[in-house]
């Protein structure tokens, strides 16, 4: 039997259902993050100066709440254009989901700092800077933390609550208990590496993939064939440290010492991912990367791997934390 992710309550914890949090910035990760939140009861602003994408972010934390059966907490939505229509004084959490550029994210937490309360989480959604970075020359590093969400945010249980050098652990404690109170399940990274963990371990699997369709052991169909219908598909029922438990951790052993010789070391991008990037194959977004796309084709794919997302939830219903104020121990 799969064993619980360990929880305890913080001394200090801050339920969403009474609680204040201001999302800055409202594309697609920041409409999918104010569904988390709205979902678990927080009241939240999400913050976006653009006037056009401003009127259109109601709409989309609707369908958002409606995919997760919460359609009821739309109300816990307000959206404005500035960080000065905000009564900081009620806030509770703030998470930062602007364009990855340190520069505008260390201005903002700067300003951040001189607006929220002393006790108000500062997070930043960032998956491309250390923590310790953005938090660089702020007063108050210590209760500023890495949130990473993973897209859909709304439709991904994880969420990575990061330490940067500076980061208070009972800070990080308390948006852990936060976050599982909105449903999500967290991960407490305790290191500001690069990555985090989940992009580690994602771009370890990716490096040997790309290595291979370099090498020509495999075409890019049957290499994600050969994650998604095989070991990937047994990663719903258990993560590779407890799938190894599963199989005998000698046999695991005896394989590693015959196969880590031989994988994929290199340092620098595979060949066949670094040309496509050169020549502006960039996937969906270019109309090609390792395949072809018509906004026929994205608008299918997209629809059929939303649908994916909905019925592994469906399957992991059982083991998701519930969303609301049940107290865990």
């Amino acid at each position: 039997m799969v064993q619980p992710i360990p929880f305890s309550v913080p001394s200090h914890f801050f339920r969403p259902s009474r609680s204040h949090a201001v999302v800055v910035g409202g594309g697609t990760m920041g409409v999918d993050v104010a569904v988390v939140l709205c979902r678990g009861g927080s009241q939240t602003i999400i913050v976006e100066a653009n006037a056009e994408r401003r009127a259109k972010v109601p709409e989309l934390v609707g369908n958002g709440l409606s995919q997760l059966q919460a359609s009821a907490q739309q109300d816990k939505l307000t959206v404005v254009g500035s960080l000065q229509d905000i009564d900081w004084c009620k806030i509770d959490l703030v998470i930062e989901c602007i364009p990855e550029r340190l520069d505008i994210k260390q201005v903002l937490f700067t300003e951040l700092e001189s607006l929220a309360r002393p006790d108000a989480l500062l997070a930043s959604n960032s998956s491309s800077f250390p923590i310790s970075a953005i938090a660089e020359g702020l007063q108050t590093s210590h209760r500023m933390l890495g949130l990473h969400f993973f897209m859909p945010a709304h439709l991904t249980p994880l969420v990575e609550v990061v330490c940067g050098q500076a980061s208070d652990i009972e800070c990080a404690q308390n948006l852990h208990a936060f976050m599982r109170q909105c449903g999500m399940v967290p991960v407490l990274v305790k290191k500001d590496l690069p990555g985090f963990l989940a992009n580690r371990l994602q771009h370890a699997l990716a490096r040997e993939a790309f290595a291979l369709i370099d090498a020509g052991v495999a075409s890019p169909e049957d290499v994600d064939a050969a994650v998604r219908f095989g070991f990937g598909f047994r990663f719903l029922a258990a993560g590779p440290v407890l799938q190894r438990d599963h199989a005998g951790l000698e046999v695991h052993c005896a394989a590693g010492a015959t196969m880590y010789p031989s994988l994929a070391a290199n340092i620098v991008p595979s060949q066949c991912l670094a040309q496509r990037v050169a020549e502006g194959k960039f996937g969906m977004k270019s109309g090609e990367g390792f395949f072809k796309w018509t906004p026929e084709t994205i608008a299918q794919e997209r629809q059929r791997y939303q649908n994916t997302l909905l019925a592994g939830l469906d399957i992991l219903k059982n083991e998701l934390p519930p969303v609301g104020d049940a107290v865990e121990q």
